[in-house]
């Protein structure tokens, strides 16, 4: 009888630590696969995070991603049943109070909001965390990990008091602690992905920090776009934007016309237009680090050539995004007044972006890094759509442009106007330099996201 009451209660004693023992193999098993991407930003307007998060679900995790919703992502991740998006609320600056205190209040509240977040999701193997903004996310998802066993994986994409520096000065008090901030809780990781070798180099050297670099890839999606495909989209963005309408009507009525293009409704045949003008597009965030006045005053230069009898193509310049300094430039734009030169600023979905690079004849990056050490994705885009481009210059933009190989690098307005008469003064000569470019594109064998993450980043977690 005494052995059997032993043995009963030997069993009640370790039934509950059993259950928890199971219970926690349980919980850890599902974190082992499960992954959190956190921006503290627009995820629609974050797409190497877009791109994490798909190939982490292409190769067996399921992914939360936290961030804000301020625009659409890609349809690939609003549809696959591996990928979950949980929206973070923002909350703008108050209109009362000193600037520092409003600035204070603001991180107070994502601190808190992301924290509760992260602690109210599935465990997670690992937190994938975008910086820039990395305050006050790094030091939350660093807590959240060491409560949940979570690993702390930092992309480092620029440096956040780079940027904002361009708005206060190197020196601000807000700036100096935002630099201490970063490079402190930027230790804590246990595995840091960066953009080029130069933050590579800077990370260790000047922080104390290892990195990986894993170069911006173009998607699969960035392409050259069919011609069919160039007239749908040029059709349906003249119905917003005069820039695509055709300057005349067809003579015959089964004839379908853009600014570029023209479709035979009853053969279907698009073709483009004899003497159609050329497609620039850039693509812009509208914020201090790139200063469009450089590629107004190239139009200027390039509108006069044409006014003195140059050779030249009348241009369309698409410029696209969204920013604070959109307005600003709208106005610098309005104040122009071009007689062959016709510039719009559309917003457009996501799906559309790439078929107006893949549908452009060249693009235009006026990115300069903030901290010297970032490589802007427009242009990566822009490759993957085998698109020639010309980047005003700064100290690491070689990683990416080879100039006169698949584009060219300029410092000032007078040496882009310099490049656009030179691209364009055989438009559209297939024998002209712009095609050239095109061609060297063309040739070279450009890894895609996909392979690219499989071969580097993928190894990397599973070792971690």
């Amino acid at each position: 009888m005494a052995v059997s009451c032993v043995a009963f209660l030997a069993l009640s004693l370790s039934l509950p630590l059993l259950l928890l023992v199971a219970w926690k193999r349980w919980r850890w098993g599902r974190a082992a696969r499960h992954v959190i991407v956190v921006v503290l930003g627009d995820v629609g307007r974050s797409p190497r995070m877009q791109y994490h998060a798909l190939s982490l679900a292409k190769c067996g995790f399921s992914v939360t991603i936290l961030g804000f919703s301020n625009s659409k992502p890609r349809d690939e991740l609003l549809q696959s049943d591996r990928i979950r998006i949980v929206s973070l609320t923002e909350i703008r600056r108050f209109a009362v109070g000193p600037h520092i205190l409003q600035y204070g209040v603001k991180v107070v509240f994502q601190a808190v909001h992301l924290l509760w977040k992260l602690l109210c999701r599935e465990p997670a193997a690992y937190i994938f965390l975008q910086n820039p903004p990395g305050l006050p996310a790094i030091a939350v998802c660093w807590f959240a990990g060491c409560l949940c066993g979570s690993k702390l994986v930092i992309d480092w994409h620029n440096y956040g008091y780079s940027i904002m520096g361009l708005v206060h000065g190197p020196s601000h008090p807000i700036v100096l602690l935002a630099k201490w901030y970063e490079k402190l809780f930027g230790r804590l990781s246990h595995l840091n992905l960066c953009v080029t070798n130069a933050m590579r180099e800077d990370l260790v050297e000047n922080w104390g920090i290892k990195a990986m670099t894993v170069y911006d890839k173009p998607a699969s999606f960035f392409k050259e776009t069919p011609l069919n495909l160039q007239h749908q989209l040029f059709m349906k963005l003249s119905r917003t934007y005069s820039a695509f309408r055709a300057r005349s009507e067809p003579s015959d009525l089964v004839m379908e016309r853009s600014a570029f293009t023209e479709r035979d409704s009853q053969s279907g045949m698009v073709t483009h237009l004899c003497r159609r003008p050329a497609l620039l597009v850039s693509s812009t965030s509208w914020t201090e680090d790139e200063d469009f006045s450089i590629l107004l005053e190239a139009l200027e230069k390039f509108e006069q050539l044409i006014v003195d009898g140059e050779s030249l193509p009348s241009l369309v310049c698409a410029i696209t995004g969204k920013g604070p300094l959109k307005e600003y430039y709208s106005r610098l734009i309005c104040q122009k007044h071009f007689q062959h030169i016709q510039v719009c600023t559309p917003w457009l979905e996501a799906e559309d972006y790439p078929l107006l690079l893949g549908s452009a004849d060249l693009g235009v990056c006026l990115h300069r890094s903030s901290s010297g050490l970032d490589l802007p994705m427009k242009v990566v885009d822009m490759f993957g759509c085998c698109l020639p481009v010309c980047a005003v210059n700064f100290q690491c933009l070689h990683e990416l442009v080879k100039h006169e190989e698949n584009g060219l690098v300029f410092e000032d307005s007078e040496e882009l106007a310099a490049q656009l008469q030179m691209l364009f003064s055989k438009f559209p000569d297939p024998t002209g330099k712009l095609n050239q470019f095109r061609k060297n594109l063309q040739e070279s064998e450009q890894l895609r996201w996909d392979e690219s993450w499989k071969q580097t980043v993928f190894p990397l977690i599973m070792d971690t």
